[in-house]
Formats: C-alpha cells, structure tokens, sequence
C-alpha cells in the first residue's frame, strides 16, 4: 500500500503530478466529481434548508472503491484537485465519500504543475475550504432549482422539451437584443471625401472632415475643388507611446484565441486545460491579471536574453474586478524560456499565444512619432488631413500586438511623404464615396463572453458551458447569414473633370456569428414577460456578487437561496395558473385558395406555418419552416411554396423520389429509406440527380454498418453504432454485452434472449446465452428500489 496517496482529478493531471515525487507517492485521478445532485425532485430537501441529496454515480462506483481501498491503507491523503470553487468542492466530496480523517488529509493547491510548484504545495498544505464548497453548493443547487422550476413551465407554455437555465437564459437574451437592435437600425448614409496628392513622384492620401449627405452637395464640393491649387498648410509631430496589454484572463485568452486563431470558446478551454495538466502554463480559469514574482523574473531573463536589456520592463498588473477570486494568476507559460510548447499543432498554437501575451507584458512600451498633415486650397477653405505613424522603437509590439474585434475598415497610417509647409502638391483624384452605417455586430461566442464580464454574469468556469449550452439548447445559432445587395455612388474628380458612377455592394452577411433562434425570442420574449427578475441583468450580476461572498465567507448560502427562491416560486405558480401560451404567432395573410388565415409560430416540433384556425370545422394544414426561413422573415408566397410540399422529384429504380421539411428538418424519401438533405442545401431546389447521390451514398452508408441479419426475422440486425455494436429490431434499439467479443457469431435465439433481458441502468449487461447465470429483473428492481 502506497505511504502517500495523492488525489487529482484528471489522469493527465496525475501523469504529470506523479513525475515530481517519489517512489513513496501514489497518484492517482477521480475522473472529475465522484458525485453530484439525484435526478428528479428528489435532488433537493427544501424543506430542510436546501440540503442537497449527493449520490454516486453508477460510473463512478469502481473509481470510488479503488479509491477507499487505497485510502485506507495510506499514511497520509492529499487532495489535490483544482484550486477554484469547483476544485474545492470535488476534494470536499472525496473526503465525505471516501470516509477520510482529517488526522491524516490534508488539501493542497497549486496554480501551475511544475516541480517546484507541487513540492511548495507539500510543504504548506491547509484544510478543505468550507466557504469555497459552499459557493460551489449554492450555484449547483440554485441553478438546479431554477432549472427544475422553469423548465415544466416551458413544457407547458412554449413547446415539450424546452429547457431553462439561470445563466443561460440571460445570454440568450443579449444574443436576441442584439438582434432586435439590428433589425430596428436605421440605416443613414454619408460621403466619405478623399483626395490623392502627388508629393515629387509619391503618392499621399488625406481625408477630408467633410462628410456631406446628400450626393448633390458631395458633387458640388468636389466642383469647387477643380482647378484649385493645393498646398501643404501646418504639419504636426507629436511623439506617443504604446503600452501592452495585460497578461491572458479566461476571457481575455478566449477572445483573442477566437480573433488570431479562429477557436471557438470550448476548444479554446480544452486546449487550455491540456497545456495545463502538461506542466506547460498555469491554471486556465482566472480573472486575475497578476504575476507573480517568480514570474516576473522569469519573463525578464527570456526577454534581456532574448531582445536585450532595453526591452526589458518589468510592470505589476491589478486586477479591476475586486471580486477576482478564480485564481491568483493570470494565464502564462510555467517556463518563459520555452516558446514552443504542446502535443499537436492547436495546443501549440495557443501557447504560442499566451507565451507572446505573457512576455510582452513585460516589455517596454513601444515609441511611435505621429503625424498629422494640413493640406489647404484656393478655391474653399475645407482642409484635408493626411496622418501618419512611424515606430521609433518597437519594444512589445517585437512580440505580440493585441487583436480587436471592430469590423470597420482601417486603413494603416503609416510613413509619410517629407514636406515642408507652403510646398505645391499636384492633385491625382479627389472620391466621394457614398457609406452607409452599420448596425451593431452580431455576437461572437468572445465577444459575447466580454460583454458577459463586462455585466458580471458567470465567472472563469462558468463562460465556456454556457456558450456551448445555448447552442446545444437550440436558442442561438451560429451559421452563415446571407446578405442583400444595395446601391451606392461615386463621385470623382480628375484631369478636371467630375464622373459621377453608380456601384453596388454586398451588405448585412455575416459568418460564423450568434443569432437566435425562432424558438430562442419566443422563450426569451415569454420569460422577460413573466420572469424578469431572473432574467435582469443587475439582478443576475448580484447573485454572482452573492457567491462571492459566500466563499469569503460573509454570506449564509442556504439564506442566500432562500432569498432567491421564495419569491421565484411564486412567480412559477402564478405563471403556470395566468399565463397564456407563447407561439411568437405571426399572420402571413390569406390563402388564395380557401381565404383562411396564414399563420407563422412555434409548434410542437418547432417554427412552422399553418393554414386555418384550430376552431375551424376542417383541421388545420401545417408544414415546418426550410432552412434560413424564421418566423419574423417569412413571406406569403414562401409560406404557400411549404405548403406544395412533398416535391416529387422524378422517379428512381420505378419508384417515386421526394423532397420534403420533417420534425428533424429537410429530407429527401425514396421507399421507406429517409436521408437528411445537408443543411448548406436548400431542400426547394434539390434536383432528383442530387437526390439520388444522396440515396445511394445513404444505401453504402448502411451496408457497411451492418454485422449480422437474420434471414428468418427481417426486421431484425446487429448493426455498428457510434457507440459500438448494437441490435436493432423495428424502430427499437438494445445494447449488447460489453465482454462479447465477436456479435457476428450470435444465433437469432441469443439475440432475442439478449433483448428479453436488457439490464436496468447501471447495472451490467446480462449474459449471451438462455440459461446462463445473470441476475434477474426482479432482483434488479429490488435494488433499483432500495
């Protein structure tokens, strides 16, 4: 038995881990919690203050056995898994379920898996932090009864299934208004003048302050310019500086992944938290901008070594947030010397990315001289203004420059011509181009977790699960959206003459950007209406001010949640008695054919239109919206095209081909063979050649699938799965034994004995063959009731 047994909660964490100790140390990994919060209403006893009901799960049991076994013969347990609230909590549920002793426990923390790091954590062990567990309890259980209480209310309200949650509900509602901002912009339109100016065979561009509105005075500007005499007016230089920004945050790694490196949030995380339990950075989920001494020192030998002593400067960070708590680092390398880390091509790219963060936060502020050019006229007194940039000395930006997320087009400032004051310039054009405003940005999955911390909703751990749970969720999505085209004009002067040109360009497209669903602003809509406390953004902010102080200890977490929930399960009830039902119902128009109403909303299975009143002698016709069409933007004569649906698109092998819309979205139907049409392809367009690519690819796709069919019951297969083997009878799926080595060699009398026996869940698969021992189902339910 091991002297010494440590307790972290990833194997690669532990891989790691065990490397730096000796022999006289056993580690081992918990595979995250061991336990958590019983399903259905049995989770939580309000009744006696919130007290959460704990289980372990079936998965779980053999990683918990070993685990007490190894305990018991132990001199000593350390738990070492993660330092933040969640951390706390997983060492917290190992020392109740395990049975420890604190005689003999001790907890131990550590922001980076490094040598030095672990052995100092051995040194200075402390207690289980109860006000840390505590923080972790509250949110698990407040968002389990939010999530429990709302949830029916939806099922009744909106449409079955739906699913609410605190946080996430609230990012919904930014995605939605956001959206709501766009389709009510405005939209305004102005000239943007510029003129191009020969300075002895170099070209200078400057703009003017100028911005007419209407294309009749942009004109007449320009022709008060022809024929005049430019000339250089005052000149400008002004030194300036640029300093670096502050070492990665969670949110602030998350952004600039997405802006340099294209990762969504949830990659971004995973990476993170691989390079981590590598020993290659510190812990990933941080609010704290701060760096330590050691670190400090370490980016200062690496960047003397590397670049030279002037582009050295060491500088301290303080977090704005007084709530900081995650953590007590900013995100950075464990070794500054190493600028190359990671197992693949993504891990090292973002530590490439927060290498070069972390190192130019160190160095000194970059020198710039700028410069701002005059350059006046004859003929009016507007003045065009050239400027420029020049970088004296680079110092940081040698390294790293951070990313932004405005999408208006920029144009370089860079060196300038040299010019005296009163030099003759020669005039090449003078433009002006018609520029429309632009509505606000659709949301990234980064920019939406800054606004997020810009408001105080969530903390480090908490972004990355909420963005993905939206999604999953079907509120938000994240796609392509096509744009329209418009016209604009182009005034230009040259070889003194003014053209006048009409143009057009591509507007309003967006990639890869979040926008919600139909059934994400009837939810959002229908709980602002009859929940907006819970979904205030204030409101929100301060609860998560109340972890806070629940893990500092100045806070009761069971009167924090019972502040919280008495007044929301009022609101439930209320709801539930007084609230009529939410469709998000938009009328179309009339039927041409019948003169009933056209009607867009959300249905059981989704947005959809339907033609007549469900009060109508004869029932309703309905179909289900096609891909890009929403319940706001639906026309008439989109809605009655629906309604033409199936579309036979021809015969194959003498049977009819056909497109149509279903619960599950568009597909294309050839027999009793059903295949989804791909979601980039529009399912009124789709040909019958296309069709059939798409039957046939599905008929390979199937075969190879196959292990075994039984001639004697048809309906009967074992077919590969995602998951491995699996049976298949009619529209019924049955898993097999996990120790069955080869399912090709069943009979069809041990196929049918395994479906006759399928195991309760968590309990192990039953044996292959009639008579074999295996526990019975009665004995199962007994268990399962016990």
């Amino acid at each position: 038995m091991p002297k010494n047994l440590v307790i972290v909660e990833s194997p690669a964490k532990a891989k790691t881990i065990e490397k730096y100790l000796g022999k006289d140390f056993t580690v081992r990994s918990s595979f995250g919690h061991i336990r958590d919060l019983a399903k259905g209403d049995g989770a939580i006893d309000i009744e006696k203050g919130y007290l959460p009901n704990y289980i372990v799960s079936p998965d779980k049991k053999k990683i918990v056995a070993e685990l007490k076994k190894l305990a018991k013969g132990a001199d000593m347990v350390w738990l070492a898994s993660d330092e933040d609230r969640e951390g706390e909590a997983i060492s917290w549920h190992l020392s109740e379920v395990l049975g420890l002793k604190a005689s003999n426990t001790r907890r131990i923390v550590f922001h980076e898996i490094t040598k030095t790091a672990i052995l100092h954590a051995i040194d200075n062990p402390r207690d289980i932090d109860q006000h840390l567990v505590n923080a972790q309890q509250a949110r698990r259980v407040l968002d389990r009864l939010v999530g429990f209480q709302l949830s029916p209310v939806l099922w009744r309200k909106v449409k079955p299934s739906l699913s609410a949650g605190r946080v996430q509900s609230v990012a919904v509602r930014l995605v939605v208004e956001r959206e709501q901002e766009i389709q009510s912009f405005q939209t305004s339109s102005s000239f943007k003048i510029q003129g191009q100016f020969d300075v002895n065979g170099k070209l200078l561009k400057a703009d003017s302050s100028k911005r007419p509105v209407q294309g009749e005075e942009a004109k007449n500007f320009l022709d008060s310019c022809n024929g005049a005499t430019f000339s250089v007016g005052d000149i400008a230089i002004k030194p300036a500086k640029r300093s670096p920004a502050a070492p990665f945050t969670t949110s602030t790694l998350q952004q600039e992944a997405s802006r340099k490196l294209g990762y969504n949030v949830s990659r971004t995380m995973m990476l993170a938290q691989r390079l981590y339990e590598n020993g290659h950075i510190t812990y990933m989920r941080t609010d704290s901008v701060n760096l330590s001494e050691f670190a400090r020192n370490g980016a200062k030998n690496a960047i003397t070594s590397e670049y030279g002593t002037e582009y050295s400067k060491p500088r301290k960070y303080s977090t704005k947030d007084s709530n900081a708590q995650e953590a007590h680092e900013a995100i950075r390398p464990t070794d500054f010397t190493i600028n190359d880390a990671g197992d693949d091509d993504g891990q090292r790219r973002l530590y490439q990315l927060i290498w070069k963060r972390a190192i130019a936060s160190q160095m000194s502020e970059a020198e710039l001289e700028r410069t701002t050019i005059d350059i006046v006229n004859d003929k009016n007194t507007d003045i065009f203004k050239a400027k420029g940039e020049v970088i004296k000395f680079d110092g940081f930006l040698k390294v790293y420059l951070e990313g932004t997320d405005d999408d208006e087009e920029e144009e370089e400032n860079g060196l300038l011509p040299k010019v005296t004051s009163g030099q003759k310039l020669g005039l090449i054009q003078i433009s002006a181009v018609q520029r429309y405003s632009r509505p606000p940005a659709r949301f990234t999955e980064a920019s939406l977790v800054k606004r997020l911390e810009e408001l105080g909703i969530g903390r480090p751990s908490t972004y990355a699960p909420t963005i993905s749970t939206v999604q999953k969720r079907g509120y938000v999505v994240k796609d392509d959206i096509e744009g329209a085209s418009r016209k604009y004009v182009s005034f230009k002067l040259e070889q003194n003459q003014v053209d006048e040109e009409i143009l057009t360009e591509n507007y309003g497209a967006d990639r890869n950007k979040m926008h919600p669903s139909d059934i994400g602003k009837v939810v959002t809509e229908f709980l602002i209406q009859h929940f907006g406390k819970v979904m205030d953004y204030g409101f929100t902010a301060l609860v998560e001010k109340e972890f806070d102080e629940i893990a500092e200890g100045l806070k009761n977490w069971s009167e924090m949640i019972d502040g919280f929930y008495k007044p929301f399960h009022l609101d439930v009830e209320k709801t539930l008695e007084t609230a009529e039902r939410a469709t998000g119902e938009r009328k179309l128009g009339e039927d041409p054919k019948t003169g009933k109403p056209i009607i867009a909303r959300i249905g059981r299975f989704g947005p959809m239109v339907q033609i007549g009143e469900q009060d109508d002698d004869e029932k309703p016709r309905f179909a289900s919206l096609a891909k890009g069409q929403n319940i706001d933007n639906i026309s008439l004569d989109q809605a009655l095209d629906l309604f033409k649906m199936p579309r036979i698109l021809g015969e194959f092998e003498d049977k009819p081909v056909k497109a149509n819309v279903g619960r599950f979205g568009p597909y294309v139907q050839h027999i009793k063979l059903f295949v989804s049409i791909p979601k980039e392809e529009d399912v009124m367009e789709i040909d019958l050649d296309r069709a059939v690519e798409l039957i046939l690819a599905k008929r390979k796709a199937d075969t190879e699938r196959i292990i075994k069919n039984f001639d004697e019951d048809p309906e009967t297969q074992i077919l590969n799965g995602r998951w491995g083997p699996f049976i298949k009878s009619g529209k019924k799926n049955f898993k097999l034994p996990k120790d069955l080595e080869d399912p090709a060699k069943l009979s069809l009398e041990e196929v049918k004995h395994i479906m006759e026996n399928q195991p309760t869940k968590g309990k192990a698969a039953p044996a292959t063959k009639p008579g074999s021992k295996t526990k019975s189902k009665t004995k199962s339910k007994k268990v399962a009731k016990k």
